[in-house]
This record gives C-alpha cells, structure tokens and sequence, in this order.
C-alpha cells in the first residue's frame, strides 16, 4: 500500500497537468483540425500578420506562439546550413484568426487555370469556326487539345491555393476549455 501511495504522491503533478485547452478548425459539424500545444501552426491575423510558429500553451482563449527566425549561412567549407538565430513570442486570442494557410505570392495556381480555361475555350470555338467556314483546314487534334487545355483550367482554377478563411465556407474555430474550475 505504501508503494502505491508513494507512486500515486509522485505521479499528481503530472496528471494534475495532463489536459490542456485546444482550439478546433470546424466546417459545420465536422472537426477538420485540431490545434494543441506543442504543434506548429500557420495562419494569418485579422490584421494582416502571417504567422509560422509553434503552439506554447492555449490557455483562456489565448494561443501563446513561438516563432523561430531561421537564416541561410554559407559555410566554410562552401556549403549552407540552416542557423536559427533567433525566436520571437506572440500572443493571440483565437477569435484574432482570419484564415489558416497561406495563398502563395509566387505563383497563382488560380489564376493561371482560369488563363488556360479561357484559352482553351476560345482555341475550341475557333476551332468550331474552322469547322464550319472550311472543312479541310478543320483539325481535330487541335480541338482535342484546346479541349483538354479547358478541363486542365477548369481543375487548377477549382484547386488553387486558397487559405482556409474563418467564417467562410461554414468554418468556424471552437475554444475548448478543459481547465478544473
């Protein structure tokens, strides 16, 4: 009995500690995600910030975040390593979310299917064209092509980068408490 209560004594803080509050990424009724401390996330505030940072502790609908500064260094050898020269803290209130994701600024998956559905949709027509003013010069491969270029748009313009943005869509952020009152 002495062994079950020195364990028991020993193991209280821990268990005391176990849970802890999270935040959960909705979309109607059904969990998409869920955020816990000692995740990474990646989201942009209702002011505009981007953040990349890792979750430090969500505690009264606040999310305590970490974010690392990471710098390129050549070495001397003539090869670059990855240094982490510094870190930041951040502290938010879930409700200061606006979307999760980021859109890439490099290249847009979006706009780049819609130019090709566009594209694609005029060879075609002008392809009717042809077809109908002079049947010789009238290339059926072309159409095919001009075709299959409209559905390639038609899917990249549908699947682009778009972030996940709270409140649109039916996505909601759920706080779950689960501090011992």
């Amino acid at each position: 009995m002495a062994k079950i209560f020195f364990i028991l004594f020993f193991l209280q803080p821990f268990l005391l500690h176990a849970q802890s509050d999270f935040i959960i990424l909705k979309k109607k009724d059904r969990t998409i995600k869920t955020f816990y401390a000692g995740q990474n996330i990646e989201f942009v505030t209702t002011g505009g910030a981007y953040r990349n940072a890792f979750i430090n502790q969500i505690k009264n609908d606040s999310i305590f975040l970490q974010e690392f500064l990471i710098r390129r260094i050549p070495s001397t050898l003539g090869f670059i390593i990855n240094d982490t020269t510094g870190s930041f803290r951040y502290s938010y209130n879930y409700k200061e979310i606006k979307s999760f994701g980021r859109e890439n600024k490099h290249f847009n998956v979006g706009g780049s299917g819609a130019a090709l559905l566009g594209g694609g949709t005029l060879l075609a027509l002008g392809s009717g064209v042809v077809y109908l003013a002079d049947r010789e010069k009238f290339s059926p491969a072309l159409l095919a092509a001009s075709v299959g270029l409209a559905g390639l748009g038609y899917t990249m313009s549908k699947a682009g980068n778009k972030a996940i943005t709270i409140g649109k869509n039916n996505y909601q952020l759920q706080y779950m408490n689960m501090s011992v009152k």
